[in-house]
Order: structure tokens, then sequence, then C-alpha cells
């Protein structure tokens, strides 16, 4: 992710979570915080802060040093944190409000806040898709966080990670496969890579290429599209194996573009959203929970 963010974005962020100004005779844009609501409100986020002074440059100053830290994630659980859709139950149009407001500063740092399911995320400008939002949707409706953790994970490190980026897209799409396998009380393969579990999932599922059910128009369509997503899914598993991380970086260790990466996510969250889907089409009585 481009971080630092600018001092307009730190200064903005700072408005939303203290709501301004005291004395200031305009209402809020945010949430109006006094200093011990707003300690409270960043140790909810996992970061010290102790108000020694006035609550809003005290804030400004501890969001200024976590803009400068080599670690970004705090930052992004702060900003994440003040559009926090619980927070604002009782007056949505506010939510709408401060998104549109964040949105009009952090578009100059390359950044967007957008909804996906019922969280907001942080995500790079043009690197969210409508696949991930629907993705997004689908993980935050079923009891299955363990693919929003890995979609994360690699929407953070496409740009300065690569690497662990294509790591956590191939760990969604065998989170996905894993699930529905043990819901279904199969067997897990012997070879728990990703082609082996979705080899494994294809058959209850009812994907496998050789089924004869098919509407003989469209056979021939639904062979090649069925045949083309197990060469993605070999894919993703060969990229993992020769470019992420999983396995350590040896010496002279060439980096990965960051399209590819973001190929290797997109490719991922499609796949995991189709075989979710179908999960659910076929057993529209059944959740899939988190394995």
């Amino acid at each position: 992710m481009p971080f630092p963010l600018s001092p307009q974005s730190i200064d903005a962020v700072a408005e939303i979570i203290s709501g301004g100004a005291g004395n200031s005779t305009m209402p809020p844009i945010g949430i109006y915080r006094s200093g011990p609501r707003i300690e409270k409100f960043m140790r909810g986020c996992n970061v010290d802060f102790q108000l020694t002074g006035s609550r809003v440059p005290c804030l400004v100053e501890r969001l200024i040093a976590l803009n400068r830290a080599a670690e970004y994630e705090p930052l992004v659980r702060v900003i994440e944190a003040a559009t926090d859709p619980r927070d604002f139950v009782a007056d949505p149009e506010r939510l709408s409000t401060v998104i549109e407001y964040l949105n009009g500063v952090l578009a100059f740092d390359g950044f967007a806040l957008q909804r996906q399911g019922l969280a907001i995320r942080l995500v790079t400008v043009g690197q969210a898709s409508p696949v991930l939002e629907k993705l997004g949707g689908v993980v935050d409706t079923i009891s299955f966080d363990t693919v929003r953790l890995d979609i994360d994970r690699a929407l953070a490190s496409v740009n300065q990670d690569p690497e662990d980026a294509v790591t956590a897209a191939c760990s969604a799409v065998e989170s996905v496969c894993r699930s529905i396998l043990i819901e279904l009380g199969e067997d897990l393969p012997a070879k728990k890579d990703i082609q082996g579990l979705y080899n494994a999932v294809k058959k209850p599922l009812a994907l496998d290429a050789s089924r004869t059910d098919i509407n003989s128009q469209i056979e021939a369509d639904v062979r090649t599209i069925l045949g083309g997503l197990s060469t993605v899914i070999s894919g993703i598993g060969a990229l993992r194996t020769h470019a992420g991380d999983a396995h350590g970086r040896e010496r002279g260790f060439v980096r990965i573009d960051a399209r590819i990466a973001s190929l290797a996510l997109h490719s991922a969250s499609t796949v995991s959203l189709f075989l979710i889907e179908t999960w659910q089409r076929k057993f529209p009585d059944r959740d899939l929970r988190r394995h």
C-alpha cells in the first residue's frame, strides 16, 4: 500500500475520530468523542494512546507517529474502525457522509474506503473489483472469516509484498475447498495443496467436466470453462510454489511483479466466489463454516 498518507488525510481521519473541536458551531462530520472516549477507541484498535493535552492535537500527533511507522497495519485498523458501520446504526446517512468525506481526501493518496459486505475496508484505488466486493459480501454473511482474512491479507500485500499476496490468495481457495469437504463429511485428499483439494471438491459440487447431465447446446462451452478453471487452479498453486513466500526466500530471490500477484488474487477470488455460490445453490439449507 502507498503509505505514508498526506498530512491532509491524517487531519481528516483525526476529525472523523474526534468529531472536531469541541467549541465548533458546526455539527461534527464523524462522531464526537471526549478525551477518554478517544483513548478507548484507540485501545480498541490495539494502539497505545494517552491524552497528555488537548484531545485533537494529541490524536493528530499519535496518528502522525503511526503514519511514519514501518508497519502500516495499525493505521489501517484505525481508519477502518473510524468507519465501522456498527457505530452508525442509528444514523446510516452520517456513515455515507463520513465515507464520502474521507474518500475525497484519501483519493489523492491512492486509497479508497469501500463497502465489502457488512464491513468498510481501506483499499488501494483500482485494486478492488466487483468480484472482490461480492466475495466480501458472501463471506460476511456466512460463518466463514478465514477467506475474509486471506483476501484482506492479499489486498494489503499486493504492492509491497506480492509473494505474500500470492500465498494468501492460494490459501483462500484452499480454505473454501477444505470447508466444503469437511461440511459434507468427505475425506480430505492425501495431497492437501490447492490442486488436490480442488480435485476432491469437484465431484460433490458436480463440477466434474465428465458429467453427462449438461444441456447439449452448452455442453462444450461448460466443459471448456471447467477445464479453464482447473488450469487457473493449477497456475495459482504453481505460482505459490515458485514465487510465493510459504517456502522461504533464498539468496538472489527474484521478486514477482505486483501485476502478477494481483492477477493471482483476482483469479483466486473468482474461484472462491464460484465455489461458495455453487455450494449455496446445491445445499441451500446448510451453512458453510470456518474450518
